[in-house]
């Protein structure tokens, strides 16, 4: 923010009359959190670049600065006298008509009408405190509108009101394709969600952004509109960052400008205008919006403020430096009600008014301890458990990853589970990536890209992993941002071509490494059960018949569907750019989390051998491991201390859609050795609840 010293000054009184000098203004100002990032001579003034953060729009004027500097001198803030506004005219109602169909993203919007006016040049005044902050002398009445902007922070627009169809003003949004030629004559083309101030037939302003051509005002301008208002922040940076055009008034409206501060403001620029330019002020004022909110109330407790700030602030003090700032504070029992202005919406809590004291006090005047007492605490377990997800990970030859978040609309498309809502990023910047990532695999099929072109060689194929955001709900209720983490390896075996059983190695191998990353996190107590893939339920980019859904199962718990793994369809590899099959697993992290730490469980080593009992059982291909291990642990047969999976086969002599598992039944009595005509009743109880439950036969 360019700030004229010589400006500047007429806003402040003090005792003496004497008018700051630059070296002060600097040293209060960056003593009040505003930093001056560079200071010029332009003739016999100086004007000061003030960096301002995003949530001080009142010190987007020169009052709003010299606002900060009497708060902190004891100075007077004297703002511009406003003399009676001579009411001469008809009523403003009998020349204009204003309708608001927008009042949420309008929440106010006043109208005045002058007539008779005469543009022309600006006094030399006028242009010299314009020149001092960059901007250019156009007319008397633009000039207006310029000034009171850099001097309340307020953006005004004036419309020719000859050129204004039907002597109508209607704030509403544009119709889609809707066109605007804007006071720099280009031509826009609007979108829908985008705010206009339109006359009875067309666009004539891009509300908050920047004017229309067609009711510009000239030098044959002789009746005028004068709007003041305020705009949703939203709705003006989404156009002026869609349309590319950044003007004063979008980054004083973005902001936030408080409906409750524009009546002074618009009663500033009519005295203005007729003081510059003549004219008949029609009597009365139009404004149409949504009822003014009641003034903001905030309860500041003095003892928090010194514990807070760890300096001894009294309750006189803190009085006096917010009522500096403009807060007007009111003692109740152990604390004060504070009455926030309209021009500081950024102040909400406790916490706000604190920093406000501390500003005001000058930042410098708070002191730092010699040492500071630090108390050491362990990590969080959700910390140590993402270091064990990545340490169990490196430890099997994982190398993580970083990268960017957006990716091309057509990945996006193919590596998001059906369902998922696509989030894009409307911003040109982006180019061919505005798409928020849905998946991390696009990412690290990249990643792969690049080290196969890079001629990158390792010893049982690369296999890469990142733990990041996706974006974009995978089902309702589901959050839009979550972590996940994403896994690819090589398919294992020499030269381009792969086999079917180099296939069902890599499957594999991604198979135990998420096994590996449940036990680190969660011991032995959950387990997953790998689903076969139903129809929409995986990437488009996955091999269906290759791939499966994973669902996490704990003691108590519910199922938890956590993601996917499987190999990448050839399609997607061919369009990935490589000549290595991959493998590849998406879970969610904050499910993993939560299974640490692990829970171990101990038992003495057994006193006496064991069973052991191969079954090899033919089922159908859609019955999974995990319901035949829930069927044999349902039967809770005598004796029996475990099952474990063995193998599967396809092929002759077996039907098309079959397959043979085989699987390995653990008995023992803890008192004494069993005799294997023992467990001949508990096999055949299996057996038999195989057949019912899962239609098994028992192969020969």
């Amino acid at each position: 923010m360019q700030i004229s010293l010589h400006w500047l000054n007429q806003y402040l009184a003090s005792q003496d009359n004497a008018p700051i000098a630059a070296s002060e203004a600097e040293s209060v100002l960056m003593d009040m959190g505003l930093p001056i990032e560079t200071r010029k001579e332009f003739g016999d003034d100086i004007v000061l670049d003030v960096e301002i953060t995003s949530n001080r729009g009142d010190c987007l004027s020169h009052v709003g600065i010299a606002r900060e500097i009497a708060a902190r001198t004891g100075r007077t803030l004297t703002l511009p006298k406003i003399l009676a506004l001579p009411f001469e005219g008809p009523a403003v109602a009998e020349s204009l008509e204003v309708e608001n169909r927008a009042p949420d993203a309008c929440p106010l919007f006043t109208a005045r009408v002058i007539r008779g006016v005469k543009v022309g040049p600006s006094p030399a005044w006028l242009v010299r405190a314009l020149d001092a902050v960059g901007q250019r002398s156009i007319n008397s009445l633009v000039d207006a509108t310029n000034f009171l902007n850099f001097e309340l922070g307020q953006p005004t627009h004036v419309f020719d009101l000859r050129k204004l169809a039907g002597q109508t003003l209607v704030i509403r949004y544009a119709a889609e394709g809707e066109k605007l030629t804007s006071l720099d004559g280009k031509a826009r083309v609007l979108k829908s969600n985008e705010l206009v101030v339109a006359d009875a037939q067309r666009a004539q302003s891009l509300a908050g952004v920047i004017g229309g051509q067609d009711s510009e005002v000239d030098l044959s301008t002789t009746d005028v509109v004068l709007e003041a208002a305020t705009w949703d922040p939203v709705t003006v940076r989404r156009a002026a960052r869609r349309l590319q055009v950044r003007t004063d008034a979008s980054h004083r409206f973005e902001r936030i400008v408080d409906p409750r501060t524009i009546r002074f403001a618009a009663d500033r620029l009519a005295s203005l205008i007729l003081e510059l330019a003549g004219g008949t002020l029609c009597s009365g004022i139009i404004e149409v919006g949504k009822p003014l909110e009641p003034l903001t109330h905030v309860g500041l407790r003095p003892a928090r403020v010194s514990a807070v700030l760890g300096v001894q602030v009294g309750p006189e003090e803190i009085v006096a430096l917010l009522t500096g700032l403009g807060i007007a504070c009111t003692r109740a029992a152990d604390r004060f009600d504070c009455t926030i202005p309209p021009h500081r919406p950024d102040l909400t809590r406790e916490i706000d008014l604190i920093e406000e004291i501390a500003r005001a006090r000058g930042l410098g005047k708070i002191d730092v301890a010699d040492m500071l007492p630090v108390r050491v605490r362990p990590p969080q377990p959700a910390e140590v458990a993402r270091r064990e997800l990545g340490r169990v990970l490196t430890s099997l030859g994982f190398y993580e990853t970083v990268t960017f978040s957006f990716v091309r609309p057509d990945d996006a498309a193919l590596y998001a589970t059906p369902g998922t809502t696509i989030i894009n990023v409307d911003d040109d910047r982006r180019g061919s990536e505005p798409t928020l990532r849905p998946s991390l695999l696009p990412s690290l099929l990249a990643c792969r890209r690049a080290n196969q072109d890079a001629k990158v060689a390792q010893a049982g194929g690369v296999r890469l992993f990142e733990i990041a955001s996706a974006f974009g709900p995978p089902r309702p209720n589901a959050p839009t941002e979550r972590r996940v983490l994403g896994l690819l390896l090589d398919v294992p075996g020499e030269g381009s071509k792969r086999s079917i059983a180099d296939l069902q190695s890599g499957i594999r191998i991604l198979r135990g490494t998420i096994d590996s990353i449940l036990s680190t996190l969660g011991g032995t107590k959950p387990c997953i059960e790998i689903l076969p893939a139903q129809s929409g339920t995986l990437p488009q980019a996955l091999d269906a018949d290759s791939s499966a859904r994973v669902v996490l199962h704990t003691s108590g718990g519910q199922p938890v569907d956590i993601g996917f793994f499987g190999l990448l369809s050839k399609a997607a590899l061919q369009r990935a750019g490589l000549d290595t099959p991959v493998v590849v697993a998406q879970l969610d992290v904050e499910p993993l989390v939560a299974l640490y730490p692990p829970k171990a469980r101990v038992a003495s080593l057994p006193a006496f051998p064991g069973i052991e009992r191969d079954l090899s059982l033919i089922l159908k291909d859609e019955v999974s491991w995990a319901s035949v291990s829930r069927v044999a642990a349902a039967q809770k047969a005598d004796r029996m201390e475990g099952v474990e999976y063995v193998y599967t086969y396809r092929g002759k002599p077996l039907n098309p859609g079959t397959k043979s598992v085989t699987l390995r039944l653990k008995f023992r009595d803890d008192s004494r050795t069993l005799r294997h005509e023992e467990v001949d009743p508990q096999i055949a109880q299996l057996v038999a609840a195989f057949g019912k439950e899962l239609g098994a036969t028992l192969r020969a």
